[in-house]
């Protein structure tokens, strides 16, 4: 039969892609099915930056830096904060902890690849203890050399064991009494098609590209969302399989745990409805709300709990926010995510990622200033605000709050330092303690006076789904009696990384890259 293989992917993406892979050097014969074109294979791993967490790794050690298996485990469990009923996401982070070297790391090295030297510390925890060491690693090339080497290595089994059908939607699963047995699809030309294996595999994602799904789902605690949400991933990632699987009896589990960013602007180049772009927010910005007042009490500053900015910004049910900031600041902090504005590392040029680390992105901010009406540059504050409010006039900043917002900042950093007494300023002092980190931490100066001024309006954006289907350790679906389905698995962002949410309430940061790559080779190795 044409249409049956022993294993049936659902997802071109990182996981997808690795499952078959690993599937196909077990001999098995795979059909991938993917809802989009051939050109987007990968999925968002094409645009993605290549971050991960990794423990013990070479390259902490040549930075002096010890890490355990045993520590990064308490850090994950703190920052997760996992409930009483979360027992495989926290077994998934056991597993992720212990194995990150030999099955994520070797592993992305044997497909040619090499990560950078500097590690970075990221989500170092506020009111919430996260990563008490550096451990977040960039992929030299970023994550889209991951996906051109692993498209590679597939290209070998393609017209024999691999058959790829691409722009063709999975829509059912086949269930017979106590089994999958396949799905049905609609290909490219809108024909209705079944496929058969004895084992399916559900690797489409997350749902944070469905933003009525992402309103759905949010969490209650946090007040509605804000109304200029946007996507930060892509709107086929609609979490239709997650209801695919609940409509067979399986299980999904904390699906209002989600990894959203604060720092969102409209994509200039947008792809589709509410496309977003994801900033790194510099943490030498003053960040107001609306009308001009530094957002607290604490400031809001990137590297320690990325979801308590949101929460906390989501709870003021303010339209936006703003980042003010002047073009020093902008030179050596700003950056976005994703490979599209970091060419350097995706192009593995060196000496250009060099001369931007050291003396400013200047191509970046000026892009902005041109292409993005929410990037907005003045020499005056006088000039600036009326600038601001072209851009909102119906929720106009105060020029007296603002003013006095940025004064009171600038009569703290004037003095010296022994009398700082700001706990941003606090912040930004531990951040440059760590060399990697220094290089991107502007020494604390007056904001006001010199270069010129630059705020952005930002709004929240979504980008991962902490939860999703659930999953024991062998990346099998779990059904309501918590007992196995047989036939049926789940990988990736669609099993909430494993477990149905192993991340728990907050990730320690690159652990999603790597989250599909561990899950996508046990699924293969389970089969």
């Amino acid at each position: 039969m044409k249409n049956k293989a022993d294993v049936i992917i659902i997802g071109a993406g990182i996981s997808g892609l690795v499952c078959a892979l690993e599937s196909l050097r077990q001999g098995k014969k795979v059909i991938i099915l993917d809802a989009q074109s051939r050109e987007r294979a990968g999925g968002l791993a094409r645009v993605a930056f290549g971050g991960m967490a990794l423990i013990d790794t070479p390259e902490q050690k040549s930075k002096g830096i010890r890490d355990s298996a045993e520590i990064a485990f308490n850090d994950w469990c703190s920052f997760a904060e996992f409930g009483l009923k979360d027992h495989w996401p926290k077994q998934w982070a056991k597993y992720y902890t212990e194995n990150s070297i030999s099955e994520i790391y070797e592993y992305v090295k044997s497909l040619g690849l090499k990560f950078l030297p500097a590690v970075n510390w990221v989500e170092r925890g506020l009111y919430t203890p996260g990563n008490s060491l550096p451990r977040y690693h960039i992929l030299w090339g970023a994550s889209l050399r991951l996906v051109t080497q692993l498209i590679k290595q597939l290209a070998e089994y393609e017209n024999n064991l691999l058959t790829y059908q691409f722009q063709c939607r999975a829509t059912k699963l086949i269930k017979t009494a106590d089994s999958i047995i396949g799905c049905c699809a609609t290909n490219k030309q809108h024909q209705e098609v079944e496929y058969y294996a004895e084992a399916v595999v559900v690797a489409s994602g997350g749902f944070t590209g469905n933003l009525d799904k992402v309103r759905q789902e949010w969490p209650e605690d946090w007040g509605e969302p804000q109304a200029g949400l946007l996507n930060g991933t892509h709107p086929s990632n609609d979490g239709k399989m997650h209801d695919c699987v609940e409509d067979i009896g399986g299980q999904t589990s904390n699906m209002h745990n989600m990894w959203n960013y604060a720092a969102g602007i409209p994509n200039p180049n947008a792809d589709f409805e509410n496309h977003g772009l994801s900033l790194i927010p510099p943490r030498s910005a003053i960040w107001i709300d609306n009308k001009g007042h530094r957002i607290g009490p604490e400031p809001l500053v990137s590297s320690f709990d990325t979801m308590h900015m949101c929460r906390q910004i989501n709870r003021l049910q303010i339209p936006h926010s703003w980042q003010i900031m002047n073009r020093r600041i902008a030179l050596k902090e700003l950056a976005i995510s994703g490979s599209e504005h970091n060419t350097a590392i995706r192009d593995r040029q060196f000496i250009t990622m060099l001369k931007e680390v050291l003396l400013g992105n200047k191509k970046l901010v000026d892009k902005m200033l041109r292409e993005s009406d929410h990037f907005i540059q003045a020499d005056k504050l006088e000039d600036l605000v009326p600038k601001m409010n072209n851009l909102t006039p119906n929720s106009p900043v105060s020029f007296d709050a603002l003013k006095n917002t940025l004064d009171r900042f600038d009569q703290v950093v004037s003095r010296k330092e022994s009398l700082w007494n700001d706990d941003q300023l606090r912040r930004i002092m531990s951040i440059r303690k760590w060399g990697t980190d220094k290089l991107r931490a502007c020494y604390p100066k007056p904001i006001q006076g010199g270069t010129p001024l630059i705020a952005i309006k930002l709004n929240l954006i979504t980008r991962k789904c902490l939860g999703g289907i659930k999953t024991d350790l062998s990346c099998r679906v779990l059904n309501m009696a918590e007992q196995p389905i047989k036939g049926l698995y789940a990988i990736g962002e669609a099993s909430g990384f494993g477990g149905g949410g192993t991340n728990g309430k907050r990730s320690l940061e690159g652990t999603f890259l790597s989250g599909c790559i561990l899950t996508a080779r046990q699924a293969a190795r389970s089969i």
